[in-house]
């Protein structure tokens, strides 16, 4: 599936994050009211984006009346895989470096920090019972 992620352009990924937040398939007058709203895009940049997504195997069309579009990669993982890419880019694959550069740079507010311990807390062993 990570092939067929990183293939997704950043225009792209606008088109299928309204897919993603409808959570069904949509039909095209529907995707395009949308993006419509946020962006500047004519109908036919519209219809290529749709196009590419399919040759790329990430959404499929589906004709029925007018053609329906769905996604077949989820938001999750195009976010695994791009968060990924970004570690391995940046930080040489670790995380931890990632998170340190964040703390360097005072990114992550006292609410953040806590929520990040939180995670790290998953899997304490408890070592009344050792």
């Amino acid at each position: 599936m990570s092939t067929l992620v990183s293939k997704i352009t950043d225009s792209e990924v606008e088109v299928i994050r309204v897919l993603w937040e409808a959570g069904r398939e949509l039909p095209i007058a529907d995707i395009r009211k949308t993006l419509e709203q946020t962006s500047k895009w004519e109908s036919s940049t519209i219809k290529t984006l749709l196009r590419r997504l399919c040759e790329k195997g990430v959404v499929i069309a589906t004709k029925k009346e007018v053609f329906y579009y769905k996604p077949l990669v989820t938001e999750k993982e195009y976010n695994e895989y791009t968060t990924q890419s970004l570690i391995n880019r940046l930080y040489s694959g670790s995380a931890k470096k990632l998170v340190a550069s964040l703390l360097g740079s005072k990114k992550l507010g006292d609410t953040d920090i806590q929520e990040l311990r939180d995670l790290f807390k998953v899997g304490d062993i408890d070592e009344s019972n050792s």
